[in-house]
């Protein structure tokens, strides 16, 4: 891999151990903007202030607190946050092994890559042999003095380490309030079925782009370059349809461009 890592460390099934390297698989393309002083453009500064008082608050005077109640706070010094942090470790333990429809997609969070550093026989071995069973191995580690769980896969012969959110942050479909209304008639059910079967197709990640981000790049480029890019906000205003219209119209549409498409 081309790509820098991150991290080291040893990744560890029962008795074989194998040395990896960890690679962010995601890269972010947010547009960052700085905070400028409008009269001069010179980059602005943000201070602790106390709204009590108005007064910015020295580095050496603030703590942490967690709150209790209203204005009630549980005081934590460094000391004692610094011996809460989970125990340095490089290893990544595989704790057992599932099948992917196990784990549901709330609880994956961020991906990597694990590449090998060093000896490849045991990551090849493994990455082949989830691939082959289909099969997801259940990891724990530590990394920057917090404690992680992940979902290692194999992904186009290479592993992939998927973090996976704590119990306490995934919400199940049986906390959520069950529909209300009328039932769905034959009809609705029977469009919305053939709709599926219009758009039914192969996934393309590269449709997928944050056309935001690329109208924010693309009029910064013109106003460096001097020009005066006109802005026109698209307003839609959509009124209330019954299901069965908007599935009727939709069929019909999608009809149209396959007969063009054929002819």
């Amino acid at each position: 891999m081309s790509a820098r890592a991150i991290w080291k460390a040893r990744l560890k099934f029962n008795s074989t151990t194998a040395p990896v390297r960890l690679y962010s698989a995601i890269v972010d393309r947010t547009v960052h903007f700085h905070i400028l002083d409008s009269k001069t453009q010179s980059r602005v500064k943000q201070h602790m202030v106390n709204p009590e008082t108005g007064e910015e608050v020295p580095s050496n005077e603030i703590q942490k607190g967690y709150s209790i109640e209203p204005g009630l706070y549980v005081i934590l010094t460094p000391e004692e946050l610094e011996k809460l942090k989970p125990e340095a470790s490089r290893d990544i333990e595989i704790t057992r092994f599932v099948s992917p429809d196990e784990i549901s997609s709330q609880w994956y969070d961020r991906a990597y890559y694990l590449g090998p550093d060093g000896d490849e026989k045991d990551y090849f071995a493994l990455a082949e042999a989830l691939e082959n069973k289909n099969k997801e191995a259940v990891a724990r580690w530590v990394m920057r003095g917090k404690q992680y769980s992940g979902a290692l896969r194999s992904q186009d012969g290479y592993l992939m380490l998927i973090t996976l959110r704590p119990a306490a942050e995934v919400i199940s479909a049986e906390d959520l309030k069950p529909p209300e209304g009328r039932a769905l008639e034959k009809n609705e059910l029977k469009m919305a079925k053939e709709l599926i079967g219009f758009l039914e197709g192969e996934f393309d990640p590269m449709e997928f782009t944050d056309e935001y981000r690329d109208r924010v790049l693309e009029f910064i480029e013109k106003k460096a370059a001097g020009k005066k890019p006109k802005l026109e906000k698209a307003t839609t205003k959509r009124a209330a349809k019954s299901l069965e219209t908007v599935l009727s119209k939709s069929l019909a549409a999608l009809k149209k461009q396959k007969e063009k498409a054929a002819a």
